[in-house]
């Protein structure tokens, strides 16, 4: 569905974007904003970028209770942005991309579409104002 506006000769399209999966575009994207908002989950997805690690690893750089940093681990795998393994004893997590790579997609759908608009108002805030008449 497209949404237009018209100012001034500027056009401005809003574009909603939809998906036929089980879950939504909108409420993935909100799972995943969600659980980016916290510094130390995106310290955890920075640590697994660098590829698997144990539960334990990836807890000892905080000053957080180990629980707590399962509760960070549940948010960042509810959010499919991780996935836990059992490997023996230890607990493995692993970064799952695709996520990441929607929002960055959708960011960047919006980066380019306020780019554009941004231009376009340049462009007319730079056209010569036609002189108005004295009264």
């Amino acid at each position: 569905m497209t949404v237009k506006y018209e100012w001034a000769n500027v056009t401005l399209k809003f574009i909603t974007m939809t998906t036929p999966s089980r879950r939504s575009l909108s409420s993935d994207l909100d799972e995943t904003f969600a659980a980016l908002a916290d510094p130390t989950r995106r310290a955890i997805l920075t640590r697994l970028a660098r590829g698997e690690a144990a539960v334990g690893d990836l807890a000892q750089p905080f000053d957080i209770s180990l629980p707590a940093v399962s509760r960070h681990l549940r948010v960042l795998e509810r959010a499919r942005l991780i996935e836990r393994r059992v490997d023996a004893q230890w607990r493995v997590c692993r970064l799952r991309p695709a996520p990441l790579r929607v929002a960055a997609n959708w960011i960047d759908h919006y980066r380019r579409f306020w780019g554009e608009r941004l231009d376009d108002l340049a462009a007319l805030l730079e056209q010569p104002q036609p002189k108005r008449r004295k009264r």
